[in-house]
């Protein structure tokens, strides 16, 4: 028999469902820092990392500059560990074959702009979020200029994707590979969504 404990008023808004588990970000690890390249329909990326997570993931320069690495980088072929994982997904990514990226990711940043990044990865394929709904999600509802600050620095374009965040009037705000880019990128997401 049911009570009135048992049933929900009607009137009763529940909350919208949690938008799913951020990434846990880890801590570079000392040591050199290792790259690759790789070509994509964004031009030539430059991945890095730590030889145990990726770091980076740099879109060419958006005035068309020739980017440099710092000369103390150790270049790899990427055959083989994390910078090889992460162009087999990329590439997957472009071809519409993979929505989820599944790498270990360490970024080197402040605990704030970690805190934006790892929010970031919330945000589901194929689907935007807006600069003060990101603030309100990791708790400092004032912030969205400072989620904005972080979200340009991301470090690790379309694997922690901040290409997804725009402007709360739903236009397309800055991305630091320049908006062509993003509406790339979020083109060939809604078409695979």
């Amino acid at each position: 028999m049911n009570t009135d404990m048992d049933m929900l008023p009607f009137d009763i808004e529940m909350p919208a469902p949690a938008r799913g588990t951020p990434v846990v970000l880890m801590r570079p690890t000392p040591g050199p820092t290792r790259y690759t390249t790789m070509d994509s329909p964004l031009g030539e990326l430059t991945l890095y990392g730590d030889g145990k997570a990726l770091g980076g993931v740099l879109t060419p320069a958006k005035d068309g500059r020739e980017r440099h690495v710092p000369t103390d980088w150790i270049r790899e072929d990427g055959d083989t560990g994390v910078l090889a994982d992460a162009i087999t997904q990329l590439r997957a990514y472009f071809t519409g074959e993979l929505r989820d990226f599944d790498l270990p990711l360490a970024p080197a940043g402040t605990d704030w702009q970690r805190q934006v990044w790892s929010a970031l990865t919330t945000i589901p394929y194929g689907e935007t979020a807006g600069y003060g709904e990101l603030a309100r999600e990791i708790g400092r509802p004032t912030a969205s200029r400072a989620v904005g600050m972080a979200n340009g620095r991301n470090p690790i374009s379309i694997i922690v994707p901040c290409h997804r965040v725009i402007g709360a009037d739903g236009t397309l705000t800055g991305y630091a590979g320049g908006l062509e880019r993003k509406r790339f990128l979020l083109a060939l997401e809604s078409r695979g969504a």
